[in-house]
């Protein structure tokens, strides 16, 4: 069995598009070959991969198996490419990353703009993602490496730990909680939340939990990252749970209060997720020795040994 790395390239396409016409396009195909290619694709393996509708495309079973195996193999050419530019092992190369809303609002910004800054032959692409879809991703293919907060038990995947955040509860100055040192989580339900925007890790997360205490919570008005949280607090709209180095930040410039919440789960371990990192080009490596200042050692030595 043969197979060429343009079809699976242009099956990804197809398969993270909504049509196959997207997907063509992604591929600078016409539609038409786009169509051919996947059709010679299907018949060389012997099963169908797509569902065809006005609607667009929809992966079968089958499409479902190809795509984890081709996402591995396309990432698995492109590292290798990676390793034999000519900017160097650790310079060059495409990494996407599937992260939490913290890691890409807060801090994550400050750390690629350092790290891009000083390699210019390496891109990055950033997306937020829920924790089970970070983990999922890592373990498919489909990003080199997930930044997750909170407990992982996962098999196949090297959970490497970074930092330690923990959960607060930020209210204006002057309001009822404003002098507790310490609330629980049921303690805020009866006052009006200000939270993220609906798909975000902390906004997810934290319905679960309310919802294990059998009861809701109460958006006032959801906003796009944890400054805007936190003006809305000082403004006296309502009040928040966000990680302490957000509040603390915000906290200079802001007039708010930060209280304890007395969870377990308010501790938030910050890890890193990865396959195999061994496996990993130099220039994954050394976002991860940024990261993990402990394995830039481990990292110049294999540049010294490239």
């Amino acid at each position: 069995m043969h197979f060429d790395l343009p079809d699976l390239r242009l099956f990804i396409h197809i398969a993270e598009s909504p049509s196959l016409t997207q997907g063509a396009r992604r591929a600078f195909l016409s539609p038409a070959a786009a169509s051919a290619r996947i059709k010679a694709l299907e018949a060389q393996l012997g099963s169908r991969l797509l569902y065809r509708d006005s609607r667009g495309v929809e992966l079968t079973p089958a499409g479902q198996r190809l795509l984890q195996h081709a996402r591995l193999i396309m990432r698995q050419v492109d590292y290798l490419k990676s390793e034999f530019t000519e900017y160097g092992a650790d310079a060059a190369g495409h990494i996407r990353i599937f992260a939490n809303t913290t890691a890409v609002t807060e801090f994550l910004p400050e750390v690629l703009a350092g790290f891009l800054a000083a390699r210019p032959g390496v891109s990055v692409d950033l997306q937020e993602r829920l924790s089970r879809d970070i983990v999922r991703g890592v373990l498919d293919g489909a990003a080199d490496l997930g930044i997750i907060a909170g407990p992982v038990q996962v098999r196949g995947l090297q959970v490497l730990h970074f930092s330690t955040d923990r959960l607060v509860l930020a209210v204006p100055l002057g309001h009822p909680l404003a002098e507790r040192r310490s609330v629980s989580l049921g303690d805020t339900l009866q006052y009006q939340h200000i939270g993220l925007h609906e798909g975000s890790t902390l906004l997810s997360f934290l319905r679960e939990q309310v919802e294990k205490l059998g009861e809701s919570l109460s958006l006032r008005i959801q906003v796009s990252s944890f400054e805007a949280i936190c003006r809305m607090i000082e403004a006296g709209v309502g009040i928040g749970v966000i990680p302490e180095s957000a509040a603390q930040r915000h906290s200079r410039t802001m007039q708010l209060a930060t209280i304890a919440l007395d969870e377990a789960w308010a501790v938030r371990e910050r890890s890193i997720l990865v396959r195999d990192l061994e496996a990993l080009p130099g220039s994954v490596r050394a976002l991860i020795a940024t990261l993990r200042p402990d394995l830039a050692g481990q990292h110049a030595d294999e540049k010294k040994a490239t």
